[in-house]
Order: structure tokens, then C-alpha cells, then sequence
């Protein structure tokens, strides 16, 4: 399984964003190798619109199967919940402890 946390940087030690649709990066894990990389989202950070969609879309692109973020929008649920991705909120922390794997 693939999953992104929406945050402020690129390493799985960055913050949580709360954003989901305008965060600047998705860490991703990938629970099968362990392994971590990212996903860059600065294009939709000042969007004027259309962020969510465009975030859904660089998300199913990269194959991810479950987003962790603080708040998901209503555009951004839709398209994520429309190509089978399941979304979890609330999150907050580190990348790390928001996906259960701080020591």
C-alpha cells in the first residue's frame, strides 16, 4: 500500500499540513518496501483555483492508495474518493507519527 501525508516538507520528519488540496509536499510511504519519497505540490499551493483537483490528480498519478492529511476539501474528496483513495483526517505531528512509526 501507498500512502500520502499531506506536509510542510519532504522528509518524514516535516510536520503535518493541515491542507490537503494546497500542501506544499505528500511524503509517501510505502508500507510493503518501507521506504519513503515525495511528491511535489507546490503548484497547488497558490493556485487561484482548482487545487484539489490538481492535487487528485498528481495523487492517483503516483499510485497512492490512502491520503493522511489534517482537513480534505470537498473538490479534493472528490476526486480522491472518485479513483478509490481512501482519505483519513485529523492528522497532525510529524509525517512519521501520523503514520504510527515513531519509536
Amino acid at each position: 500500500m501507498r500512502i500520502a501525508v499531506s506536509a510542510q516538507g519532504s522528509t518524514p520528519d516535516s510536520q503535518v499540513d493541515p491542507r490537503c488540496g494546497r500542501c506544499a509536499w505528500f511524503v509517501v510511504y510505502d508500507t510493503e518496501s518501507g521506504e519513503f519519497g515525495s511528491i511535489d505540490n507546490s503548484a497547488s499551493v497558490n493556485a487561484p483555483s482548482g487545487a484539489g483537483v490538481q492535487m487528485a490528480s498528481r495523487v492517483v498519478g503516483a499510485g497512492i492508495n490512502r491520503v493522511v492529511t489534517g482537513q480534505c476539501g470537498p473538490k479534493a474528496t472528490r476526486g480522491l474518493e472518485g479513483a478509490g483513495i481512501e482519505i483519513v483526517t485529523g492528522a497532525s505531528g510529524t509525517v512519521r507519527s501520523a503514520l504510527g512509526l515513531e519509536d
